[in-house]
């Protein structure tokens, strides 16, 4: 039985680029700004570098199908580059190829990197393909907040909370990443809203205002990783490992029968308990110091709360009122923004809810700072509530 990939490998650098309407740069500019400030944060040469993982989603920003985008802007030395997509889960795809091939030892050094250039498609949400005759306009073809309106809905109806209480909650996850992200420089939305600002705000789809969906940015983000001999032997202290790193994706049970609710997000559930089984935790709601998942909209991250086990089944709204999850709560999420605030570049998004964790394990996340935490995980969400794909990583000291 595999044994899993529990402290065998560390990262040593990561970087991001400031998100948000970069209309003064490309692709290439984003990733080469987060690629330098990961090296640097490393110590390592390009020269060092073994193999890279490359992720993007939108085809028409330019960089291509292949990864030489990748190794062309960052002039790397003709290592092997991987071009990966899974959705919005692409940057968490990148990681697990990089983290994957030191834990295998087939590469000493690796790095990923994630972008997206999203504002240059001309389009106000996520870009999706032209409807034809032969594709049904029915989810997972539909627009995205009226999938994820469902999943409230249906959330609603099985825990029998009412539409005031639920569309309070949904709003108080709002309120409380605009307040983080206001915090952090490098956020595509900075400004601070009040829950009367957010329950006023116009409607996208019931219960969903426009308060309640993530920006769509561009921005780039980055991951170096190695084995802790090698971490040790480069002078690195106080070492960050990759405790569990899991992917889950949908079969199809979701859309194609009735034995799912609506309610929650299968895959989340699986690749949260095998997370856990391999970072060896028994009680995530204790154990896990912070979180950053996936909130495309602020139901996504209140129904995520129970699907990570956090929050009791039914529950996770209760927590979410009682500021559970807030900056000063027992396990902050979002400390950054989220998708939120910090923004949605679809092929960066996994990759920077690490980088945020991975500043806050060394110390170094500034006014955001969290007094002593220990264990993070990341929940990286691509497709819809129907029909997707789930990482869950959780790096630590």
């Amino acid at each position: 039985m595999a044994a899993g990939i529990r402290d065998k490998v560390a990262v040593i650098g990561m970087g991001c680029s400031k998100f948000g309407e970069r209309w003064d740069c490309g692709p290439e500019e984003l990733m080469v700004e987060a690629y330098l400030e990961a090296m640097a944060d490393a110590g390592i040469e390009p020269t060092q570098l073994d193999a890279a993982w490359f992720s993007t989603h939108i085809d028409e920003i330019g960089t291509g199908k292949g990864g030489t985008p990748l190794s062309i802007a960052l002039r790397l030395p003709n290592i092997a580059v991987t071009r990966v997509e899974n959705f919005c889960a692409s940057g968490s795809e990148a990681f697990r190829g990089a983290v994957y091939a030191v834990a295998a030892g087939a590469a000493d050094i690796a790095i990923a990197v994630g972008v997206e250039k999203l504002k240059d498609t001309g389009y106000g949400g996520l870009p999706t393909g032209n409807m034809g005759t032969f594709i049904p306009q029915t989810a997972p073809n539909g627009s995205a907040p009226g999938n994820f309106a469902q999943l409230a809905s249906a959330y609603r109806a099985k825990h029998t909370v009412s539409r005031e209480d639920l569309k309070r909650a949904i709003a108080h996850v709002s309120v409380k990443s605009h307040a983080n992200g206001s915090k952090n420089p490098k956020a595509h939305l900075r400004n601070v809203v009040t829950e009367e600002q957010v329950m006023a705000a116009p409607m996208i789809a019931e219960p969903l205002g426009l308060f309640d969906c993530c920006g769509v940015s561009d921005g780039a983000a980055a991951a170096i990783v190695t084995t802790p001999e090698i971490a040790r032997a480069l002078g690195k202290k106080d070492l960050v490992y990759v405790k569990a790193l899991q992917l889950s994706v949908s079969n199809g049970m979701e859309s194609q029968h009735n034995s799912w609710d609506g309610s929650y997000f299968h895959t989340a559930r699986i690749a949260a308990k095998k997370a856990y089984l391999e970072a060896g935790i028994e009680r995530p709601r204790d154990q896990i110091s912070m979180i950053e998942v996936h909130d495309c909209f602020s139901v996504t991250e209140l129904v995520t709360m129970e699907d990570l086990f956090i929050s009791p089944e039914g529950q996770g709204w209760k927590d979410v009122m009682n500021g559970f999850y807030d900056a000063d709560g027992q396990v902050p999420c979002q400390i950054d923004g989220g998708l939120k605030c910090f923004g949605h570049p679809i092929g960066a998004s996994g990759l920077r809810m690490l980088y945020e964790m991975y500043l806050q394990l060394q110390g170094r996340a500034g006014d955001r700072q969290l007094s002593n935490p220990s264990l993070g995980l990341t929940h990286n969400l691509g497709g819809a509530p129907a029909s997707n794909v789930c990482s869950v990583a959780i790096i630590g000291l």
